[in-house]
This record gives C-alpha cells, sequence and structure tokens, in this order.
C-alpha cells in the first residue's frame, strides 16, 4: 500500500473529472455563441453577452478551482451553476439559432454537474 506525502494531490474522482470536462465544453461553446452574437448586434444581443460573458468565466474559474483542489471549490460550483442557469435561460430567447441552442444545452449539463459537485468534498 502506498502512503501519500502530506500535501500531495490524490486523484480526481470520476465526478469531479466530469464536472471539470462539462465546465471547459460549457466556456468553449460560451465563447463561440458570444463570437456569434457579435455578428449579429443589436440591443437584445448585449443582454445575451453579458450571461455568456458571465458564463464563460465563471465555467473557467470553477474548473481551473477544481483542478487545484481549492476548498473553496463547493462555492464556486454552485456560483456556476447559477450562472450557467441564467446563460442557458438567455440563450433560449433565440431558439431558431442553432448555436445559441447548443449553448443552453452545454449551459445545462454543466450546471447539473457543478450541483452535483456542491454536496462533494473536494
Amino acid at each position: 500500500m502506498t502512503h501519500t506525502q502530506p500535501g500531495s494531490m490524490t486523484a480526481m474522482s470520476k465526478e469531479m473529472q466530469d464536472c471539470v470536462q462539462a465546465c471547459m465544453n460549457c466556456h468553449n461553446v460560451c465563447e463561440e455563441a458570444m463570437s456569434s452574437c457579435m455578428q449579429v448586434g443589436g440591443q437584445a444581443q448585449m443582454q445575451i453577452m453579458r450571461a455568456l460573458m458571465d458564463c464563460s468565466e465563471m465555467t473557467r474559474i470553477c474548473a481551473d478551482m477544481m483542478m487545484r483542489r481549492s476548498p473553496m471549490s463547493a462555492e464556486m460550483c454552485a456560483m456556476c451553476a447559477k450562472a450557467c442557469d441564467m446563460c442557458a435561460e438567455a440563450c433560449m430567447s433565440m431558439p431558431d439559432d442553432r448555436m445559441m441552442m447548443r449553448c443552453a444545452e452545454a449551459c445545462r449539463r454543466c450546471s447539473e454537474m457543478c450541483r452535483t459537485m456542491t454536496g462533494v468534498a473536494m
């Protein structure tokens, strides 16, 4: 049996790995959706852009914090889930836009994964 040194990293759980992956995927899709929104322009797009920017940043930070085993990861996952929910809702305001529907789906998955992490010891 191997003993780990104090302060050494233990392997990430499957759930945490899945959550990090969902966060990174959501971040990437939000970035793509922002590019798409900028091409369309308009006042309605500005509200969606804010939601996309918040979600993009939160998912990236959340993934980073989980990967470095931050003691604040659970709280960040809760905030990230909220940002993802808000972004999914904003994207749903454009149901005919395939990119926005893809983004809403990625946000919902990430929110679900982050919610499962809020009660799990990091």
